[in-house]
């Protein structure tokens, strides 16, 4: 769920990055006088805006995928503990 979560984050902030390169053609003159003062600030943004995406596209990610688990989980958990038992493995393994 990391992976797929970190996949459409880097494309989200890949599409951003290209719509903000071209929007901010302007600054083409500027751009050693923003390399040599502004990238440590620029790359900062840049990873803070990142992590902030990617907890976004994760949180959205356990919202509509990971639905009702808990429930299943606890039913899949009273089949093993009872006499109905889905597999004999996973009771005894369960039982240790």
């Amino acid at each position: 769920m990391v992976a797929n979560a970190l996949f459409v984050t880097t494309i989200l902030f890949l599409a951003g990055l290209l719509y903000l390169m071209q929007e901010c053609e302007f600054l083409i003159p500027y751009r050693r006088l923003l390399w040599e003062q502004y990238a440590g600030a620029i790359a900062r943004f840049a990873a803070l805006l990142y992590l902030n995406v990617f907890a976004a596209v994760y949180a959205a990610w356990r919202k509509l995928f990971l639905k009702d688990t808990g429930q299943k989980l606890a039913h899949l958990e009273k089949q093993l503990k009872g006499g109905v038992s889905l597999s004999r493995e996973l009771s005894e393994r369960l039982k240790d």
